[in-house]
């Protein structure tokens, strides 16, 4: 049995080439004592894999030189030397970008049939493919929740801000704050199909393409009182915008800034910073790893959401272990709405 696998040969500088990767093909490892084999069927990519295709020092260790890379990934057991994990199981884990991976099963989620409530949605949900604990069963929807909820301290009556608001992250963000009581929630995306996709399908009440004009007026055209909350996807005049269209007490949570990912010099910071004071305005960075103490109260609360369809959502999906880079890199051109996955 061969396994395909991708690995990182340089560091990209800019945006990353197809010269920086290899699929690479290996023997398919054998699990030890207390570790499952797992045929990976759904991987995901992120754009916060970009971070980690560079050396700086950051909040997690970059990907090895000449070394399979990491993600997330769900897939079917298929041997198990771990008690409580059998052949046939499918679970969650973090060993994404191959066809198949031995992980210690302390560091395997269950998912489906088999798995236990506290962890992820009640298996009887029906209609839930594998591929939604990648993204709003899983990471992705607990980094909105926690993004909006708690770092942002979202309170019935706000005004919400979305900036990517078609991707996986930002379209969640966007209708769990209707969901809880916004007074208006508006999101921006990169195409007019987005914009769309934003008003019709995930009720947003406005959206704007930031590509027909500037941020900073588009904003403050779509909410004229301003904005109480801003979730950042993006970063850039975007941020710049929210703090201009901020109102006082307002919150700022910081998710990503995509629009400097494969900056080459340090992207200039926003000109109007001293607006914060006016306003008593807060911004915070978070990291959705300091808030799986939520993932109870996500499961519980959004569960139900997505199998009611009161919570909607998209996925692009890219077929094939070849075609993983392409669909990485389609992420940072933002070709993909909802989340993007890869079949295998």
């Amino acid at each position: 049995m061969i396994n395909r696998e991708w690995h990182l040969l340089s560091r990209p500088v800019g945006w990353p080439k197809p010269e920086d990767f290899a699929l690479v093909e290996s023997p398919v490892p054998a699990p030890g004592e207390g570790q499952v084999l797992v045929r990976n069927k759904y991987l995901s990519v992120d754009p916060y894999m970009r971070g980690r295709m560079s050396a700086a020092k950051s909040y997690v260790a970059p990907f090895e030189l000449g070394k399979v890379m990491q993600g997330g990934a769900v897939g079917e057991v298929i041997e198990s030397k771990a008690e409580g994990i059998e052949a046939g199981d499918h679970v969650l884990h973090f060993f994404g970008w191959r066809e198949y991976a031995v992980v210690d099963a302390k560091n395997a989620v269950k998912v489906g049939p088999t798995a236990v409530p506290a962890v992820t949605v009640d298996a009887d949900i029906e209609g839930v493919p594998l591929s939604a604990y990648l993204g709003v069963l899983g990471m992705t929807g607990l980094t909105a929740y926690a993004g909006l909820l708690r770092t942002a301290s979202f309170k019935e009556g706000d005004s919400v801000f979305v900036s990517g608001a078609a991707g996986a992250v930002g379209s969640q963000v966007g209708q769990i704050a209707k969901l809880k009581g916004a007074s208006r929630v508006i999101g921006s995306a990169g195409s007019d199909e987005k914009v769309k996709l934003l008003v019709d399908e995930y009720g947003f009440d406005a959206a704007f393409n930031y590509k027909k004009g500037p941020v900073a007026e588009q904003l403050r055209q779509a909410a004229p009182d301003g904005v109480d909350v801003y979730f950042d996807n993006v970063g850039g005049d975007h941020l710049e915008a929210a703090i201009g269209s901020l109102n006082q007490g307002g919150r700022i949570a910081i998710c990503g800034m995509i629009s400097v990912y494969n900056n080459t010099e340090p992207a200039p910071g926003p000109k109007n910073l001293a607006r914060l004071i006016q306003t008593r305005g807060r911004i915070e960075g978070f990291l959705v790893g300091d808030h799986y103490d939520l993932q109870p109260q996500f499961v519980q609360e959004v569960g139900p959401w997505v199998a009611s369809g009161a919570l909607k959502y998209r996925e692009t999906v890219v077929e094939g272990i070849e075609n993983t880079l392409e669909a990485f890199l389609g992420v940072l051109r933002g070709d993909n709405i909802g989340k993007m996955v890869v079949k295998l």
